[in-house]
């Protein structure tokens, strides 16, 4: 374990695949460049964020996990640079769909793939028209440089999500991201209220986080979204290590000692603590034990 240096990478994305591809390809050397072993690139950045709208011929942008274009290009630079590189991608497998976020490791393999759990459905945010819930569950694999945990972007909003990739030995959370404005309230601006709600998980499960967002403005057929960017890595008591401006590429890179966070998070009791044995109304939908 020891140090390990993470990296949010954070960009704007156009219909041109390949270019996508190609400026990731850079901000990713970038950020290797300053010695960084776990890269996060944003969600769904091979395309803009089709999910603006309800149309079905989106559904072509599906791939299967190992045709995708974007897997195949980054598993290659994973093993050329020796660093771990989750890739957010929109993936068909036979008749259903999935906004998956696929795992390599430093060795340029596939570790596994996460299935996002938590598929949100608002004004511009269309994704329960585009993808079912994922089957697959939160999952942490272990990685060369640490224990990688990750979800994706909706699912940040939920506690549930980091404290059980941390019961499961995360060392890291990480989480690509889609996130901007309100189609249908232009007043609204959740970007600090995104940003808080991370650092608790970060705090609360004593470990670092790291969330990585596209930026700019992309027009749909009825909605628009400026994504507004704020990338950020925090510590594991919640402190903002590098934050992103709202507009513009960029590279964001912190090093954290994993050793001494693990003995500040073994010694501050949170998890010796817990009540499992009291949690019975998580596992309803009205906070009613029994009721699934």
């Amino acid at each position: 374990m020891g140090t390990l240096t993470l990296a949010a990478i954070q960009m704007d994305c156009t219909w041109d695949r390949d270019r996508n591809i190609a400026k990731g390809d850079a901000l990713v050397r970038e950020a290797a460049g300053r010695g960084a072993q776990v890269i996060l690139l944003p969600e769904l950045f091979e395309t803009p964020y089709f999910c603006k709208d309800h149309e079905y011929r989106y559904f072509e942008l599906a791939t299967t996990v190992g045709e995708n274009p974007a897997v195949k290009h980054f598993a290659g630079v994973a093993k050329e640079l020796g660093v771990v590189l989750p890739v957010s991608i929109f993936e068909r497998a036979n008749n259903a769909y999935y906004n998956t976020l696929v795992v390599l490791d430093a060795d340029g393999s596939v570790m596994g793939c996460y299935r996002k759990a938590h598929i949100p459905e608002s004004p511009g945010y269309h994704e329960k028209f585009y993808f079912s819930p994922g089957d697959t569950g939160f999952r942490v694999w272990p990685a060369r440089h640490c224990a990688v945990g990750a979800a994706v972007c909706w699912d940040q909003w939920f506690p549930e999500t980091a404290r059980s990739l941390a019961l499961q030995g995360a060392e890291v959370l990480l989480y690509p991201t889609a996130i901007g404005s309100e189609p249908q309230d232009p007043t609204l601006d959740s970007k600090d209220h995104w940003t808080r709600t991370m650092q608790g998980h970060a705090a609360a499960n004593v470990m670092p986080l790291v969330a990585s967002n596209r930026y700019g403005t992309e027009v749909g057929t009825q909605k628009t979204i400026t994504f507004y960017g704020s990338s950020f890595i925090a510590g594991h008591t919640g402190e903002l290590l590098a934050v992103a401006p709202r507009e513009g590429d960029a590279v964001l890179t912190a090093t954290v000692d994993l050793d001494a966070i693990r003995r500040y998070r073994h010694h501050w009791g949170v998890f010796r603590d817990r009540r499992p044995d009291l949690y019975g109304p998580l596992l309803s939908l009205d906070g009613r034990p029994g009721r699934a």
